[in-house]
């Protein structure tokens, strides 16, 4: 990752994609477009056959333009992975499969995040082998609806609380807006989780490109630009499919 960490992380939902047509492909493909360089492809609904499916088009659809990971299903992850397409790994919840099991079975240059929002799961997380978590989750800062059983919100000062207690680096998520970026880069986060800011969005890359703005690192320069008119032709491959691809 960049100095500026992680960045804007983008965790897709299949509901709000839909909300204007696009879907999930045509969402992440118009949010990598918009510099986003972290994707956690999450369906709590879908069954492991169609979330593998969902997750190997992601990955594919992106290629090396950004880091594709598995939100809770390890297994969907190694078999993406085994399938040859380029998937990093995945995020676990607290009753998910221990984070030991994933790095155990991922491997040393793998992905490996969990969802930690208390001192008790911070406290865990420093008992565990240097390196077994790459990134912790922490949140939620606000109330949000796509999360109906979250925690208690911690806020900005109760999510940089959080952060300064763990040398593992914080990705902020829950109910975060463009007004939240700053704040909580400044409170400690290494990145801002956004799921209905780009996934409700008409215009998904714009609403990217704004809070990787927000953020401060901007899209990759060093990428070759799409022609003139919105003429990308990374989004323009699966232009004709955005309602089915969800």
């Amino acid at each position: 990752m960049s100095a500026g960490g992680f960045g804007v992380y983008l965790v897709t939902d299949p509901a709000l994609s839909d909300r204007h047509g696009i879907g999930v492909l045509g969402v992440v493909r118009a949010a990598v477009h918009g510099g986003v360089r972290i994707v956690q492809v999450r369906d709590k609904d879908a069954s492991a056959r169609d979330l593998l499916a969902l997750t190997a088009a992601v990955a594919d659809a992106v290629g090396d333009r950004a880091t594709v990971v598995v939100d809770d299903r390890l297994d969907v992850a190694l078999a993406a992975r085994h399938a040859g397409h380029r998937v990093a790994g995945v995020h676990l919840g607290q009753s998910d499969v221990p984070v030991t099991a994933a790095r155990a079975l991922l491997g040393t240059d793998a992905h490996v995040g969990l969802t930690a929002n208390t001192p008790e799961h911070l406290a865990a997380v420093a008992a565990l082998p240097r390196g077994t978590v790459d990134l912790l989750g922490v949140g939620v800062v606000h109330p949000t609806a796509t999360k109906a059983d979250h925690p208690p919100a911690l806020g900005h000062d109760g999510f940089g609380r959080l952060a300064r207690a763990t040398d593992v680096p914080c990705v902020a998520i829950g109910g975060v807006t463009l007004d939240d970026v700053g704040p909580l880069r400044a409170a400690g986060a290494a990145g801002v989780a956004v799921v209905s800011g780009i996934c409700a969005a008409a215009d998904p890359g714009s609403a990217a490109a704004a809070f990787v703005s927000a953020w401060g690192t901007g899209p990759d320069h060093g990428a070759e630009p799409g022609p003139s008119g919105g003429g990308d032709p990374f989004l323009l491959a699966d232009a004709t499919h955005h309602g089915a691809d969800a």
